[in-house]
């Protein structure tokens, strides 16, 4: 339920890199390596983390969000304080995503930041169907890749941790999507040479960059293939379905 499916169409084979809370690194090291191979990533902040520390290093700072725009990367919404639909009612929920987009705004001077990540991956239905009111898009953390049908209320994401020995992981998540010709998102959280359980080296990143690029042909920030689906004006049945996924 609270399903919002357009169909991907042509647009895939497409391969996006996120990544969640936005702690430094994952700029400064891994907006560095994106750059490198022509692309660009969507980091989703929670404006409350900013200015402080935690087990993924250094949050981001004010600079940071300039850095990132003036760099072409997207950025999107992730509630304000980091809180889990789970904790609060929906309707309390939905206001934290709106602060959150709201103080976005007031930081950079920029408007439609309208795609969203769910704090922690966790989904309930209620908060589902209120927050696919207001944004453009609402990803999550169930594996898979988006397609034929896209469900703009909950993208299938995949984690993109540790180092080197997850590269034939990634290899053939990336292969796989080009077989579907479908839409795979990767979100990680801070790119160091030690990273937390919730990040990955910059030596995979870089891996999972270049594949992409050499395998896809294309990697597109979040944005720009959500404004592709949603300027196509068909879509699937009625467009409120039960998703393929369970959500709690």
């Amino acid at each position: 339920m609270g399903a919002r499916r357009v169909p991907l169409g042509t647009s895939g084979p497409v391969v996006s890199f996120t990544f969640d809370d936005f702690p430094r690194t994952a700029l400064t090291v891994g907006g560095h390596i994106l750059k490198a191979y022509g692309a660009r990533g969507t980091y989703y902040a929670a404006p409350g983390l900013m200015n402080t520390s935690s087990h993924l290093g250094d949050q981001f700072r004010r600079g940071d969000l300039e850095s990132l725009l003036s760099d072409g990367h997207e950025l999107g919404s992730h509630t304000f304080s980091h809180v889990s639909c789970r904790k609060i009612s929906s309707s309390d929920f939905r206001r934290e995503v709106e602060k959150g987009r709201i103080a976005i705004e007031e930081l950079t001077g920029q408007s439609s930041f309208g795609n969203f990540a769910f704090p922690f991956g966790e989904v309930t239905l209620s908060a589902k169907r209120a927050v696919g009111q207001d944004v453009a898009s609402s990803r999550g953390i169930w594996n898979g890749c988006n397609g034929p049908e896209v469900d703009l209320n909950l993208l299938f994401a995949n984690s993109l941790y540790g180092g080197r020995e997850k590269c034939d992981q990634i290899r053939e998540a990336i292969l796989e999507n080009e077989r579907r010709k479908s839409w795979l998102i990767f979100y990680s959280h801070d790119v160091q040479a030690e990273p937390s359980q919730f990040g990955c080296t910059s030596e995979l990143l870089e891996f999972a960059v270049s594949f992409a690029a050499q395998r896809s042909g294309r990697i597109a920030k979040v944005a720009e293939v959500v404004a592709e689906l949603v300027a196509n004006p068909v879509q699937s049945r009625d467009g409120l379905e039960d998703s393929s996924r369970p959500v709690s």
